[in-house]
């Protein structure tokens, strides 16, 4: 029996097979840090082993979290982070560029049959290249820079088909929370989850991003969608380096025995999680006339480029109510050029929007834009978890970026499509 996530194991481990279940030694692709669980975590180990990293070219280091620099805590974080890419010349650093998990994919890192391994808990995004990509601690890290290796018990994969087609505005995100909803944050059981179906591979690559990266709210190591057409197509504009024989990665309908999940996207509506878990989700219409003090679209699963395009579309020619604040980070500063380039950026101004920088920023509780005792926000983030945005009595529902939108002009929950109606 074969699966995405066997298949790459194999190949990582230099095995002519994966059996699930089985503990093998991997060589890793990519490595990714970021200034939060980065050189300030992984410099002290590597030193006292007396140890460099492995390879300079197989390592990537993005600023994302304590971006921009707020007082002299933050600038020393990110003084070391700059001195330990140049003491170890790095190649791959991107610095105050956007959120790690974005910025990787742009750039060209990532690719089918890849293994790959990222010091932030969202990094199972990567799976929506066909890559294996998961996420470690600082130790783990340490262990990765220094050898270059990392072991894995062979994950049994959870089959996740969406049939048919999505409705006008209803999103990636929409799904994901539709998904938290049936089987729980735990319901990935730390296994790999493979997305498959119709409705997956209608959606364009950032959409599958959002996929990828919220298996981590279903509890799940990976989050894999089979590569096709659209992925390839994507990874060339990007320049990314491509596999002649990346068919091989190409298992739409995995031979396994584990469970099987299926959801119709036709019959979705658009989604909200109520505080404080995305399992929490439920049709918009049963939080409709709700109100909140802040709508925010950011994060790497809300504030994309795709995702501003998203928002824009809803704001065109509206205002955002009075009694609201929208704040808006893109997810990436290329994704935000593009929009400028676009109008969208404009769009958004023009309704009312605040912009913030390319950063996790609120969505990961950093800066000082975070929520206030008692504040409500509705959010196209990927966690509400209590105190995670800000004060631990704020409290903070989660959508798409349409839904965030047409929000914010209501003043209160509406379901965006009633408003293209209207």
């Amino acid at each position: 029996m074969t699966t995405l996530a066997q298949k790459i194991i194999a190949k990582a481990s230099n095995q002519p097979s994966a059996k699930v279940g089985e503990v093998v030694v991997c060589a890793v692709d990519l490595a990714m840090i970021h200034d939060s669980a980065g050189p300030r975590r992984v410099k002290p180990i590597l030193e006292k082993l007396g140890r460099s990293v492995w390879d300079k070219n197989r390592v990537a280091v993005v600023t994302d979290h304590y971006v921009p620099i707020e007082g002299e805590e933050t600038r020393a974080i990110q003084e070391l982070t700059r001195e330990w890419v140049l003491e170890q010349d790095i190649k791959n650093f991107y610095d105050q560029q956007g959120i790690c998990h974005v910025v990787l994919p742009e750039r060209g890192h990532l690719s089918p049959g890849m293994f790959c391994v990222g010091g932030d808990s969202h990094s199972p995004t990567g799976g929506a290249f066909g890559a294996y990509m998961f996420g470690i601690g600082a130790t783990e890290m340490a262990g990765v820079l220094a050898t270059g290796e990392i072991w894995i018990k062979v994950p049994e994969t959870i089959l996740i088909k969406w049939a048919g087609q999505t409705d006008a505005f209803v999103t990636a995100k929409d799904m994901m929370l539709a998904t938290c909803a049936k089987i729980g944050m735990g319901g990935g059981r730390y296994q790999a989850i493979q997305y498959a179906g119709e409705a997956i591979h209608k959606l364009n690559m950032q959409e599958r991003m959002t996929m990828s990266n919220m298996a981590a709210e279903l509890g799940a190591q990976a989050g894999l969608i089979s590569p096709d057409e659209t992925t390839i197509e994507y990874l060339k504009s990007v320049n990314a380096s491509i596999l002649d024989n990346w068919r091989n990665y190409q298992i739409e309908k995995p031979d396994l025995n584990g469970e099987v999940i299926n959801l119709d996207a036709s019959s979705l509506s658009p989604q909200i999680a109520a505080p404080h878990s995305p399992e929490n989700s439920s049709d918009v219409d049963d939080f409709k006339n709700i109100s909140f003090d802040i709508a925010y679209i950011g994060a790497c699963t809300g504030a994309k480029y795709t995702d501003l395009m998203a928002a824009a579309s809803i704001l065109k020619n509206r205002k955002i109510s009075s009694n609201v604040c929208l704040k808006v980070a893109p997810a990436s500063l290329r994704d935000q050029q593009r929009a400028e380039r676009e109008g969208i950026m404009r769009i958004l101004e023009d309704a009312g929007a605040e912009f913030l920088p390319n950063s996790c920023g609120i969505c990961a509780g950093y800066g000082s834009d975070r929520l206030l005792k008692e504040q409500v926000c509705i959010s196209s983030t990927a966690r509400n978890f209590k105190g995670r945005m800000g004060d631990p009595s704020s409290k903070v529902y989660l959508a798409s970026p349409y839904t965030v939108a047409a929000s914010a002009i209501a003043g209160t929950m509406v379901d965006p499509r009633d408003m293209m109606e209207s």
